[in-house]
């Protein structure tokens, strides 16, 4: 439908239309393959270039041939009135050469002859003293000498060059970006849901200075969270927190959560204001299912733990079943454990990444991301 509204547009107007987008495209494309050292765009800038080329030629051709009509008919015009004139120029030119003629007293007299009539282009004759007169001729008429022939540019040579004018845009727009200085790329987070107007449990109310599941959403939903976790080209998919008590506690026990979800990695941060210390829930490891257990001390020495356990998956049946699928083993999950403080006084963060595929990144980003996220959060104040 398109191709068909084109070609109802006039030729002058639809050529340098075609011109104008085919160049554009094909300068951008171009551009991009270069950026991207991919071929497979440059050959379709390429035939857009040449497209553009094509066409270009062809408004020259046409152009050259109107021109050509246009003085062909003015040519034809002048010649036309030239051979309409009257031709008298040179019969005027005879007669107004003649000069008075001397009368003789003894010569006799003689009858008076008819002349003849005075034709253009012959001589005149009268008796007495001959006089002959020589016809003039009339100049030939200016627009019938052929001017000498102007040499044409070349359309090929024309067609070439505006190639050529078209790569010098595409080099310019290649090295600009390079030539000028970069903005800021770190891919932006989403946006943490906003707070509600829901009243906080019970139990946040009877902690002090226990944090929000908004505020831990805020403090790790950072543009840099994503090259911590060593995919710097991620942008986070999902960002979500809640403001929940923590199982089997009858809402006594605060355990506010946040969770940004990446196309490769889910990271989760768990704050559990309860009395248990991080020693204390190294001793209960031994009795459960965690792998690869290892103690150290982070920000300013405080207690933690690195262990391995696998998550759970749930599936659950939207389509008006009552009952959904069975509880399942999800992938392998890396959780970094950090007491609330040094003294390792009770209660505890948890720091949590894991991946569709299983794959998990190294211990490292853990602990740059506790470094990143903890230091914000208010301390619990000594018991």
């Amino acid at each position: 439908m398109l191709g068909f509204l084109v070609r109802l547009l006039p030729f002058w107007v639809r050529e340098p239309l075609l011109i104008v987008v085919g160049s554009v495209f094909g300068v951008r494309i171009m551009y991009l393959a270069v950026r991207d050292q991919d071929w497979t765009p440059a050959a379709i800038g390429a035939v857009f270039l040449v497209f553009t080329a094509v066409r270009v030629h062809g408004v020259v051709r046409a152009w050259r041939a109107r021109r050509g009509a246009g003085a062909a008919a003015v040519a034809q015009g002048a010649l036309a009135t030239d051979a309409a004139a009257p031709i008298q120029a040179p019969a005027q030119a005879s007669t107004s050469a003649q000069a008075p003629v001397p009368v003789q007293a003894a010569a006799p007299a003689v009858a008076a002859q008819p002349q003849p009539a005075v034709q253009q282009g012959t001589a005149v004759q009268q008796q007495g003293p001959v006089q002959t007169h020589v016809p003039v001729e009339a100049p030939a008429p200016a627009s019938t000498q052929k001017p000498a022939a102007e040499k044409e540019p070349n359309a090929w040579g024309q067609a070439a060059a505006a190639i050529g004018v078209f790569a010098l845009i595409a080099g310019v727009l290649w090295a600009g970006p390079r030539l000028l200085p970069s903005e800021d790329t770190t891919p932006r987070s989403v946006s943490c849901p906003e707070a509600g107007k829901e009243e906080l449990p019970k139990a946040f109310r009877d902690t002090p200075r226990a944090v929000t599941g908004d505020e831990l959403c805020k403090l790790l939903n950072s543009p840099a969270l994503a090259q911590l976790l060593g995919t710097p080209t991620e942008k986070a998919t999902a960002a979500s927190a809640t403001n929940n008590t923590a199982p089997l506690t009858d809402g006594k026990v605060a355990q506010p959560e946040a969770e940004v979800t990446f196309d490769t990695y889910t990271v989760n941060v768990t704050a559990t204001y309860n009395h248990l210390s991080v020693a204390q829930y190294v001793k209960l490891m031994k009795y459960g299912s965690e792998q690869d257990v290892r103690t150290l001390k982070v920000l300013d020495r405080r207690p933690a733990v690195l262990s391995s356990d696998h998550t759970m998956k749930i599936s659950i049946d939207l389509g008006g079943s009552a009952s959904g699928g069975p509880v399942e083993q999800g992938p392998l999950a890396r959780t970094l454990t950090v007491a609330l403080d040094r003294g390792d006084g009770g209660g505890y963060y948890d720091i949590t990444v894991w991946s569709q595929s299983g794959l998990l990144p190294d211990d490292s980003a853990l602990l740059k991301i506790a470094e990143k996220v903890l230091p914000a959060i208010p301390d619990r104040p000594a018991r």
